[in-house]
């Protein structure tokens, strides 16, 4: 198979019916509720075929850890149900990514 060139590529995409195009990203960031995946001057492509978008990101990135928000009163209310103390019942709740009902659940185990 001979090697093809960019221009060839593109025009057999677009005779396929896919599209490509390179945007000008200087950070990407993906969040998902237990961490941050940070891409620093990424290569990004949008792909457009058959009506779907795409987007595919190349580059290095660092993972950020995200510390879940814990309210007053979510810590009181397992301090309550699991008969913890407050710092427990804090780091229950860290742990269990805010999740209530999964803090008291492994404190009462």
């Amino acid at each position: 198979m001979f090697p093809m060139n960019a221009k060839q590529m593109k025009k057999m995409m677009k005779q396929m019916g896919i599209e490509m195009e390179e945007i000008d990203a200087r950070e990407v960031i993906i969040k998902t509720s237990t961490e941050e995946f940070v891409f620093k001057n990424p290569n990004v492509a949008k792909v457009s075929a058959r009506g779907v978008e795409t987007f595919q990101i190349v580059g290095s990135y660092e993972i950020i850890k995200i510390t879940p928000k814990i309210s007053e009163e979510d810590v009181k209310l397992v301090m309550e149900q699991a008969k913890v103390d407050e710092d427990t019942a804090r780091r229950a709740l860290i742990e269990a990514n805010g999740d209530i009902a999964e803090a008291i659940m492994k404190l009462q185990k």
